[in-house]
């Protein structure tokens, strides 16, 4: 691939797939780090706080908890977002829920519009461990059909890479609240603490 990642990024800012086929998203899209990371972490979308206020990924709520998560695997937050990648399913905040509680899920059709720039990101970065966080990311890699307590706290390999899927740290996640998940969640940063000093990340 002759493309460099700052290319793909700027193709990301010109996209219109998804405003063009009338969803409402909004943008910048949001994504950071380097090429040159050993480590990827893909969530589900960016939230408000990311395209508004921030403008880097996880920095919201669901980003504090993910990253205290990461803190007791031993990585520290600003290294993670300057040594490391981070990026999501679809790129643009996908709007508020309905219902208004929470945010809207990219639909399958935003996903598919978004697959292309993952899919450069994966092969371009070309990390050694990759962290789906969320159910939309765990499918993107598992497919669909799966637990989460059959994937939490378990490490795969997969095309050579390994995987080590994380739940959505969401504030309003009823799962990560369950005490038999949190186990899951601890097994989860053990085996990402493991990753971290085999590959050095």
């Amino acid at each position: 691939m002759s493309e460099s990642l700052q290319d793909i990024q700027a193709q990301v800012r010109l996209c219109i797939r998804c405003s063009g086929a009338g969803y409402p998203i909004q943008g910048p899209p949001i994504f950071s780090g380097t090429a040159a990371a050993r480590l990827m972490i893909v969530g589900q979308a960016p939230g408000r706080a990311e395209v508004s206020e921030t403008l880097r990924p996880f920095s919201g709520s669901a980003g504090a908890r993910l990253f205290r998560w990461l803190k007791q695997a031993g990585f520290d937050q600003c290294d993670i977002r300057e040594q490391h990648y981070i990026s999501s399913i679809t790129k643009c905040f996908p709007g508020a829920n309905a219902s208004g509680r929470g945010d809207r899920a990219p639909t399958r059709a935003e996903q598919r519009f978004c697959s292309e720039w993952l899919e450069a990101e994966v092969t371009l970065v070309d990390p050694e461990v990759i962290l789906p966080v969320g159910k939309l990311a765990i499918e993107r890699f598992f497919g669909k059909g799966f637990k989460l307590v059959d994937l939490i706290g378990n490490r795969f390999q997969v095309d050579g890479r390994i995987f080590i899927p994380f739940p959505h740290p969401s504030g309003a996640s009823s799962w990560i609240q369950q005490s038999e998940h949190q186990k899951l969640i601890r097994q989860a940063i053990n085996q990402l603490a493991q990753a971290k000093m085999e590959f050095d990340l």
